[in-house]
């Protein structure tokens, strides 16, 4: 594969490109018989996320996938691809299923990030994420994600707990939006071009850092110019995952897909002796900023052999 030498926000642009394929095109050029199954059981169906049975190659396999429209009809329908809590608790319905059954888990990530509107929280929007990361962490059967576009916070992490994690050559993987970075950070949202180079949030970057397993080509230009093309190596990402994934033990599966979430970010401890500490690192024990009874006003020090209760009256 060439270098891609386009810039975070480039691709941002890229991805949102109304052309872009989305999951309901990738699906019927990947995989054989998807039948869609709908609902949570437990309030209703969402449309930001697609979930159904399948075969890739005579394997049958669970499909989960966030929903984008190519129009605004086709959005508004899908929320923009921020799913609400019944949308992960479809998705986990549909995993847990897919365990009983022994079939692999295709998740295709492409989301802005959750829905954030106070019916979503009412009805628990954290806690299906949370779960999500929870229950996907220890499914006994193989998980596959893939990147296709945008790849935003825990909406999307909520699909990406998984063995393996591909993202095609032009999507973006990031904890936040880059207008939400800079509005946060620089309180201007302005510097959204700025801030999605600071934030590492390429294919590329990604791998380096040990989140993404593999980077997937798109068709020259843009996935939007063939789609049959870059689905096509999507398909390959994914039968060569399966044949690997599938000589692993359930217990060396696990074992693998927790140390993977382990192993990623780094951190660095520093203890300052004492000789080092300044103004700018007191590391000064809390003790020894109180200070002694002795030395506090006496108006400050009450000594009382009444007993008192809870509103201050005296017993």
């Amino acid at each position: 594969m060439e270098e891609n030498k386009l810039t975070a926000w480039e691709r941002m642009e890229l991805i949102r490109h109304k052309g872009r394929p989305t999951v309901r095109d990738y699906i019927p050029m990947i995989f054989d018989e998807f039948y869609e199954l709908h609902g949570d059981r437990l309030f209703g169906d969402d449309a930001a996320i697609v979930g159904g049975i399948a075969r890739v190659h005579g394997i049958s396999v669970t499909v989960l996938g966030q929903v984008k429209g190519h129009d605004l009809e086709e959005n508004k329908k899908t929320n923009f691809s921020c799913p609400h809590p019944e949308g992960y608790r479809k998705a986990l319905r549909l995993a847990k299923q897919a365990e009983k059954f022994h079939r692999p888990i295709i998740c295709f990530i492409d989301t802005p990030g959750a829905f954030c509107g106070v019916a979503a929280e009412e009805r628990g929007q954290g806690e299906a994420i949370a779960r999500n990361l929870f229950e996907f962490s220890r499914l006994k059967t193989p998980v596959i994600s893939i990147v296709l576009g945008e790849g935003g916070s825990g909406g999307a992490l909520a699909l990406g707990v998984c063995d393996t994690l591909g993202m095609l050559e032009n999507a973006v993987y990031s904890v936040i939006s880059p207008r939400g970075f800079a509005s946060l950070l620089w309180k201007d949202a302005s510097r959204e071009k700025e801030a999605a180079e600071q934030m590492h949030m390429k294919a590329e970057d990604l791998k380096e850092y040990g989140v993404c397993d593999a980077i997937i080509p798109e068709a020259a230009g843009g996935a939007h110019m063939s789609p049959e093309v870059t689905a096509g190596n999507i398909a390959d990402f994914i039968l060569d995952s399966l044949k690997k994934l599938s000589k692993k033990s359930v217990a060396n599966l696990l074992e693998a897909r927790y140390n993977k979430f382990r192993k990623i970010g780094v951190f660095e401890e520093k203890v300052l002796s004492d000789d080092a500490q300044t103004d700018e690192n007191p590391c000064v024990p809390l003790e020894d900023t109180l200070p002694e009874i002795g030395e506090m006003p006496v108006s400050d020090v009450v000594v009382s052999t009444e007993e008192t209760g809870l509103d201050g009256n005296v017993l």
